[in-house]
This record gives structure tokens, C-alpha cells and sequence, in this order.
């Protein structure tokens, strides 16, 4: 019998998706689930956006550039320099999705068995990613005692060595909802200048930042303009998970005309992704104020629950819709199972993405899950009370 590739069988599971059979027949008994474990959010796509399918006068689907539409490209940098990231057309590059994004820019900067530092819990498809591109993941572990805060630079600096290419970030964070700060950006700012790394930064989340707190790129870094590349999406920002629309972008031109062999190999982006993403650039600021208020006013009575069940540590997330948190169960990965095959509250049940998928350091994360607050206030709470009589009712409890 033919066997597979030895790189198919590296790449991970996903931890998001893998109790999907268990989620499956959970809905075959009748039992409706409250999905918290995945990031996929209930908001409305903006209608200028669906307006601009629903009347759209195409009429052959063409090959777009290979790097996008260029009037879409001059439309995002506009929207980028509105936001004071100085970048012209030429320096973005249209992907499918993020993900594409991200396995370009690794695979344009990076060799076979180079390392890239990651601060852990991280989102899980870094694994993905990086099996993909040849690279391994070197992991420097956050905590969720300091909300998950970048660890110190000295321990980032001690795991740098002549295999080290490049350090990934992702802010705000999924799956924790740590946001950034300035000065945290400007010391891996400083490494990635004295080690000549690379700096990937996976910023989709940037219009979701809480507490008056605002989003400061890697793109804002003075002097780094040669290692920094941004990874970006219209997924989360505009709710249209499934028009598949990223970008790639960066000062770097090397790595640019690299991406684009890359992006000419796979011919082009989505073309009707591209028409939402292009005109989502149009939205009204109202969406985000609305959108974003939305958001804290779930988070908050998210937080207000987990902390008021017994054993549960929740810290409050500053960016994002994900919160980790740790729950006082022997392993997550069991009771997230659990949830779905055994639990039941007035016909109802949860399901949660357990973190240990999250973390490279194996062992890490046994008894954290990462939850997802996309659903609106009245089904977010029914799941806080399903979460809270199963963590009573669980065999496996642990305080």
C-alpha cells in the first residue's frame, strides 16, 4: 500500500475542529450546542459589502493579478496610511485568507529547519503553517498568572540561536485576547534589529482593542522597516470568515518580489472575496464603535460569569473575542469531550476548544480552554450556565 508523506504525517490536528464527530452526533441526539470554540462571529457582514456581490454587474469571473486587484490594493494602502502605516499598493499582496499570508511569508523567509520563537499559547494553525513551510516552532511560555503578558525579553533572547530566523506574534492574541503593548512591540522591535530576525505579525484583530487601549503595529517600528511583515485579513474585522480574503504586506522588498512568485503560482486571490473585501474599506466608523461595543458588553458578562464560578481563572481580555482560561478539571481535552457526549442541561451543552493545542511545550495547558465570545448576550449567558452546573457535575473535578 502507497504510504503518505512524512510532512502529511506532522501536520497536527486541528484542536478546534478535532471534536467536531463528538459535536456531530451530539446533534443527532437532539442537543443544541452552544459554539464557543470557534471564532466565528454572529456580527452581520456590512451591507455595502454584501450590496457589492448582490449587484454586482460581472460577467465572466477573470484571473485577477496575481497580487490582487490593484484597485483594491490602492484602497487598503489608503486605509493603512489612515491608520499611520506608510505602505503603497506595491507593498501588499493579496492572499487567500491570512493563512496564505502567513505560509507565504514563511516560506519566503525562511529555510528547512530554520526556528521561529513564538510566545505560547499561540493560535494552533502556527503548527500547521510552519510543518508546512519546513520550520519548527520555538516556544517561550506565557502565563496566564500575568494575563499572558510577553515574557521577559531576556528569556526570548536565551532561546536565539544560529538556526533562529524569525519570532511570530499575533496581536490582539488568539487565543488569549492579550493585547500588546507599545513598548512590549519595541523590544521585539530592538531583538529582531540586533539578531537581524524577522518579525511576523498576524494583526487581524487590530480594530478590537478594549479599555481605551489602543493597537500599535509592528509596522509603526522606526528602523525596522526591512524585518517586519505584517499578516492581515478581512475575516474578523468585517465578520466574512468565508470570502478567504488576507494580505501580506511589507516594506521589505526581497521578501515582496519573493511572495510573489509564490502568489503567482497559485494564479490569484478570490475574485468575489476580493469585491467584499474592497468595498468592506467603506463602511461606515459606526460599524466598528457598535461592533466593538458589542463585543465588550459580552466579554464583560463573559468574565463577570467565569470568575464567579468556583475554581475557574479568567483573566480579562483587553483585545480580540477570545478569552483562556483555566478550569478546575483534571484535563480539558477529557472534558470538552465530555461536554459534548455525556453532558446535557435542559437539552443543551457547550462546546469549548481545549488549549492544549495551543502550546508547543507538551503538558502545557492540561487544564485551560480557550473560549470564543461570538455569540450574542442571551445564548452567551445559557452557555455560562451550562459551563457552570458541568463543572459541578464533572467526575473528573479538580480544585
Amino acid at each position: 500500500m502507497p504510504q503518505i508523506s512524512e510532512k502529511g504525517k506532522l501536520m497536527p490536528q486541528s484542536p478546534i475542529r478535532k471534536l467536531v464527530p463528538y459535536a456531530e452526533e451530539a446533534k443527532r441526539k437532539g442537543r443544541r450546542i452552544y459554539h464557543l470554540n470557534i471564532g466565528q462571529p454572529d456580527i452581520p457582514t456590512p451591507r455595502v459589502a454584501m450590496d457589492a456581490i448582490r449587484n454586482n454587474p460581472l460577467k465572466v469571473v477573470e484571473y485577477s493579478h496575481s497580487a490582487g486587484n490593484e484597485t483594491y490594493r490602492k484602497k487598503l494602502s489608503q486605509y493603512y496610511r489612515d491608520i499611520d502605516i506608510n505602505v503603497d499598493h506595491t507593498e501588499i499582496i493579496i492572499t487567500a485568507g491570512g493563512s496564505e499570508a502567513i505560509l507565504f511569508g514563511l516560506m519566503s523567509c525562511l529555510n528547512p529547519g530554520d526556528e521561529v520563537i513564538v510566545p505560547e499559547p499561540f493560535y494552533a494553525n502556527y503548527n500547521g503553517f510552519t510543518v508546512t513551510a519546513g520550520v519548527k516552532i520555538v516556544p517561550v511560555t506565557s502565563y496566564i498568572d500575568s494575563g499572558f503578558a510577553l515574557p521577559p525579553v531576556a528569556e526570548l533572547e536565551k532561546l536565539i540561536n544560529p538556526k533562529t530566523r524569525g519570532i511570530i506574534i499575533c496581536n490582539p492574541n488568539n487565543p488569549t485576547g492579550y493585547l500588546y503593548s507599545q513598548e512590549e512591540i519595541e523590544q521585539l522591535g530592538e531583538i529582531v534589529k540586533k539578531h537581524d530576525l524577522y518579525l511576523f505579525s498576524d494583526e487581524v484583530y487590530r480594530e478590537f482593542c478594549y479599555d481605551d487601549l489602543t493597537h500599535f503595529s509592528v509596522m509603526h517600528l522606526k528602523g525596522a522597516e526591512e524585518n517586519t511583515v505584517l499578516i492581515d485579513s478581512v475575516s474578523k474585522r468585517y465578520s466574512a470568515c468565508g470570502v478567504r480574503i488576507g494580505a501580506l504586506v511589507s516594506k521589505n522588498k526581497e521578501v515582496m518580489a519573493t511572495a510573489m512568485k509564490f502568489a503567482q503560482a497559485r494564479l490569484s486571490p478570490p475574485s468575489f472575496g476580493q469585491i467584499v473585501g474592497e468595498a468592506a474599506l467603506d463602511v461606515s466608523p459606526d460599524y466598528f464603535r457598535e461592533v466593538q461595543e458589542e463585543y465588550i458588553s459580552r466579554r464583560n458578562m463573559m468574565v463577570g460569569a467565569l470568575r464567579d464560578m468556583e475554581g475557574v481563572v479568567c483573566p480579562m481580555p483587553k483585545g480580540a473575542f477570545y478569552v483562556t482560561v483555566k478550569l478546575p478539571v483534571d484535563d480539558a481535552d477529557r472534558f470538552s469531550q465530555w461536554l459534548l457526549s455525556d453532558f446535557e442541561h435542559n437539552n443543551e451543552t457547550v462546546m469549548l476548544a481545549p488549549a492544549s493545542g495551543f502550546y508547543a511545550t507538551p503538558g502545557y495547558g492540561k487544564q485551560e480552554v480557550r473560549i470564543a465570545y461570538v455569540l450574542n448576550r442571551e445564548d452567551l449567558g445559557k452557555a455560562m450556565t451550562c459551563l457552570d452546573i458541568a463543572l459541578k457535575k464533572y467526575p473528573g473535578r479538580k480544585v
